[in-house]
């Protein structure tokens, strides 16, 4: 299953949970890390095609994901996708992401 088919399984079941289903939610988490984290170019390119609502969701985690792949490519993706919707307010999300990556 390519990477676009598994994030949209995984995030219409992390849509779904309950606020309070902390252990559904970070199995959901977990899921995320593991799909973005196995190929930095294949990550970028699905986060420059994904939708404005599945990057909402996957901003959860950008952290992880950066901490894992250490790529400042990564983090340039994510500040262009900030500035494509500001609306989603993941400047915050993106400096911790960043501050994860040990060589910048």
């Amino acid at each position: 299953m390519d990477i676009e088919n598994k994030m949209k399984v995984i995030l219409n079941q992390r849509k779904k949970l309950n606020l309070n289903d902390d252990y559904g939610i970070y199995k959901s988490w977990n899921e995320i890390i593991e799909v973005l984290s196995e190929n930095e170019e294949n990550t970028i390119r699905y986060l420059e095609t994904c939708s404005k609502e599945e990057l909402y969701w996957i901003s959860e985690v950008f952290e992880d994901i950066a901490e894992i792949i250490q790529s400042k490519k990564l983090i340039d993706c994510l500040r262009t996708l900030d500035e494509k919707y500001p609306e989603l307010e993941m400047t915050n999300d993106i400096d911790l992401a960043e501050s994860y990556i040990e060589d910048l």
